[in-house]
């Protein structure tokens, strides 16, 4: 597994890290678990106070972290910039909840003779957190800011595109006052992966990333008895229902499935609009698809960033190849792309009917799946018709219309008349092929620490 900083806009190679040895490792392990048998026991205040260093830290210099993050996966500045912010925002929120989050709570029984029972929420040690390269800042931070304020400690395998961007995080931390070996960056092997989750000392590992690296991580983590939480792929669907402000949805529907290349979880993949507005809809959101600007993303005035790599674009291409085939008819409907870098032109997916089974892909870049809806039932149908469940969007000036229709699409998440959009204080996460577990608020807080019953009880009492 080669660590490497390439420009995906250049497609300069600009440095190249070695993999972490054997005895780095061991070394990282022995020195976490050393710092959390201290940190479990340090205070809330003060777990608080890195924290809030360290999002001090990210606002202070959150040019030079976009940047970094520009430079290696290729997003536009300004959305980086919002990235940076964001983490800021998470390490905020649990130097502000996390002692509240976690406090213990009493139990209520049947009969006082069973005894006064109060669950605590005790940290359980190392977490091993695997991390894509589509946020480089953010999808790091919503593990640490929870898992560290809850008195774990984390070890790092960021992927191998962003090594700078993985440096930069320990180097955050470190910055910001956190005790040697409570977080450390690792260029880890392939090998080490089962090393790690084997470990003793390791309680579980977090994963952010594709559905097939889900599937081995949580075999291994399984094997070894390891907690896993899983945020994989998602083909989200974007509902534009007959009543919907059709202008305004389509304007959401082109930011909602190019933010970031396409390359997001909850991109809005899979467009399905209702059958009265759906020649509007398509009229629309084709010009607005065309207006973008592809180029160089440091430029303000560019609006398509490349994707993170050549491997990436190639990849797509033999993806979108392959739905060819099995009948989906597609239309280049965005701008010109430069020659250079790893630029994927726009494309619109049509005629992906029962019979094909590219309606089951998630394609990870600027290509749209735009379905045919008959009515509300129809939409809620094709919707449900994924093997993912991340998140979803419904599209309708009735709230109340729009609150059942989310209630029948099965996801983890449903935005209302705006495009999925993470926040430092809402729940991430989904079902199905999407993964399992909770990330940011309390749910996430909660993934990797004992949920501990004590009860006291009257030694008199009958058994």
């Amino acid at each position: 597994m080669a660590y490497a900083t390439t420009n995906p806009y250049t497609g300069e190679v600009l440095a190249n890290f070695p993999e972490a040895t054997d005895q780095e490792v061991q070394t990282a392990l022995s020195e976490a678990h050393a710092a959390f048998e201290k940190w479990r026991d340090t205070s809330f205040a003060e777990r608080a106070r890195i924290m809030n260093a360290a999002a001090a830290i990210l606002r202070r210099d959150v040019d030079k972290y976009a940047c970094l993050g520009t430079l290696e996966m290729g997003k536009l500045f300004a959305e980086s910039k919002a990235e940076v912010i964001l983490s800021a925002e998470i390490f905020e929120y649990y130097a502000k909840y996390a002692e509240e989050l976690l406090k213990p709570e009493s139990l209520p029984v049947a009969d006082p003779a069973e005894g006064k029972a109060v669950l605590v929420h005790e940290p359980l040690g190392i977490v091993l957190a695997i991390e894509p390269w589509n946020f480089p800042f953010y999808q790091v931070v919503r593990i640490i800011a929870p898992q560290l304020s809850a008195g774990n400690a984390v070890l790092l395998k960021h992927a191998s595109n962003l090594p700078q961007c993985a440096a930069a995080c320990e180097e955050l931390m470190n910055e910001a006052g956190l005790p040697k070996g409570l977080f450390r960056n690792l260029y880890t092997a392939r090998r080490h992966t089962e090393v790690i989750l084997n470990d003793p000392r390791v309680c579980g590992v977090a994963l952010t990333g594709s559905e097939g690296a889900g599937t081995i991580i949580a075999g291994v983590a399984g094997k070894a008895l390891k907690k896993a939480t899983m945020e994989l792929g998602g083909a989200d669907a974007f509902i534009v229902l007959d009543d919907a402000d059709v202008e305004k949805a389509a304007k959401w529907a082109v930011i909602g499935r190019h933010w970031n290349a396409g390359q997001v979880c909850v991109s809005a993949k899979r467009l399905i609009v209702a059958d009265a507005v759906y020649d509007r809809f398509l009229e629309l959101y084709k010009k607005g698809v065309s207006e973008l600007k592809a180029g160089d993303p440091m430029d303000p005035s560019t609006t398509l960033a490349p994707v993170c790599s050549k491997g990436a674009m190639d990849d797509l291409h033999r993806q979108v190849t392959e739905a060819i085939k099995h009948g989906a008819k597609v239309e280049v409907i965005g701008p010109e792309v430069p020659g250079k870098g790893a630029f994927f032109r726009p494309l619109l997916m049509t005629g992906l009917d029962g019979n094909n089974e590219a309606r089951h892909w998630e394609f990870f870049g600027p290509v749209t799946q735009l379905y045919r809806a008959k009515d509300e039932n129809d939409a809620i149908r094709i919707a449900n018709d994924s093997p993912y469940g991340l998140g979803g969007a419904v599209f309708t000036k009735d709230e109340a219309r729009g609150a059942r229709v989310a209630a029948k699409i099965r996801t983890g998440m449903v935005f209302i008349n705006h495009p999925l959009v993470p926040k430092a204080d809402l729940p991430f996460g989904g079902i199905k092929n999407s993964g399992y577990g909770r990330e940011l608020i309390g749910l996430g807080i909660k993934e990797f620490v004992n949920h501990k019953l004590i009860n006291t009880v009257d030694i008199d009492a009958p058994f």
